[in-house]
């Protein structure tokens, strides 16, 4: 399992780093747009994903900054955002690398947002995590087509093809 879910937190790093390439050659007016999208537009939809992430890191480590809002606009320049997200997704890639077996398998509770308490195995609540990521980037996938722009593409075959991901294929 371990070598499973490292590989997922080195898709997770490797398709934002691809998704944050395409957000870059997006005006500051294409990104603030509101394009229907859940979270409104790409800059929102970026925000919403850190924030989550943040979420769940506070929830599996009790360390780190996170928001009481997953709809919180942490950042709202791309450039400053961009560097939290690399630095969040080394945080993960990190955390994971350093995970021993017994605790991928072992359970973990957390306060939701909502204020309930929940105990769960860790392993789902990592699929969820990455799975989550997926869910998101898709969304900010269609901001950039109705933008107009080329999309790109994230699928976890091709990031097993590339270099970062051959070891994981």
């Amino acid at each position: 399992m371990k070598q499973h879910f490292m590989m997922f937190a080195a898709y997770n790093q490797w398709a934002n780093g691809r998704l944050y390439d395409a957000a870059a050659d997006l005006g500051e007016d294409e990104l603030g747009r509101d394009v229907g999208a859940v979270f409104g537009s790409m800059l929102g939809t970026l925000n919403h994903l850190l924030a989550v992430d943040r979420v769940w890191m506070k929830r599996f480590t009790g360390e780190g900054d996170a928001p009481s809002n997953t709809a919180a606009m942490l950042y709202h320049a791309l450039p400053a955002l961009k560097l939290a997200r690399k630095a969040e997704d080394r945080r993960v890639v990190d955390w994971v690398s350093a995970m021993g077996d017994k605790a991928i398998t072992g359970r973990f509770s957390y306060m939701t947002v909502d204020m309930r308490t929940v105990s769960q195995r860790l392993s789902p609540a990592l699929s969820h995590f990455f799975n989550h990521q997926t869910h998101h980037r898709g969304q900010a996938h269609m901001v950039l087509t109705v933008l107009g722009r080329p999309s790109v593409p994230l699928d976890l075959a091709l990031f097993q093809r590339s270099e970062e991901g051959r070891a994981y294929a």
